[in-house]
């Protein structure tokens, strides 16, 4: 493989790997040799050093010292722990929105997602359908207008994902779970109705944890 754009290459490799480590084909505590993936990519060994510093941040890698790189761990703890910042992270973008829309055509982006989530589903498009689910997030953003409030999320959604791919893999049906909640959402949200979006997240969140610590069992 060779990336050609100039502008940032350390996030096109990050991307790569993280790709790979959502999908599981690169497993838990395997290691990353930078040297490998210099090779393997053709790409400086500075480059690849920096993108591995992007994967940390993102909490999909850990640096140990005199070990180098390796796929961080799934565990049950790490899972609820995730689960348990991000769902309030959501809450504040739900919140966001309710207070900030003004007129319908404000919520065009998010009616265009859903639909887009629609077809996904029904391709059962695992992946498609993940990524769909965080652009909701990220049309939520300039309502919140909250720079440090979007970098957060931003860093976590790998790791989000990591989780979703593992749950939807062995329980495909889940997918028209959350388009029912989503659409739920979308009508407390229309009604600035705080705490029922809140209830609605917090409920979706422990849902999709549980999936996800029955998936890490099933293992």
């Amino acid at each position: 493989m060779t990336f050609k754009a100039p502008d940032s290459l350390a996030e096109q490799i990050a991307h790569y790997l993280a790709e790979r480590i959502i999908r599981g084909e690169l497993k838990e505590r395997e290691r990353i040799q930078e040297q490998k993936v210099t090779q393997a990519l053709n790409v400086s060994r500075g480059s690849v050093r920096e993108a591995l510093l992007i994967l940390e941040r993102r909490h999909l890698i850990v640096i140990l010292p005199r070990r180098g790189a390796q796929v961080s761990e799934l565990t049950p703890h790490n899972v609820k722990s995730l689960y348990a910042l991000v769902m309030e992270l959501y809450i504040l973008l739900a919140r966001a929105v309710a207070d900030s829309w003004q007129e319908e055509t404000d919520l065009a982006p998010f009616l265009a997602i859903q639909q887009r989530l629609q077809v996904s589903s029904q391709r059962e498009d695992i992946h498609a359908f993940v990524q769909g689910s965080f652009d909701i997030m990220r049309a939520a953003f300039p309502f919140s207008n909250n720079p440090y409030l979007q970098e957060t999320v931003e860093n976590l959604l790998p790791a989000i994902s990591r989780t979703y791919h593992l749950a939807l893999e062995r329980r495909k049906g889940e997918m028209g779970q959350f388009l029912a909640t989503f659409a739920t959402l979308l009508q407390a949200i229309i009604a600035r109705d705080h705490g029922q979006a809140r209830d609605l997240l917090l409920g979706y969140g422990e849902h999709n944890c549980q999936l996800v610590l029955a998936a890490l069992a099933e293992r």
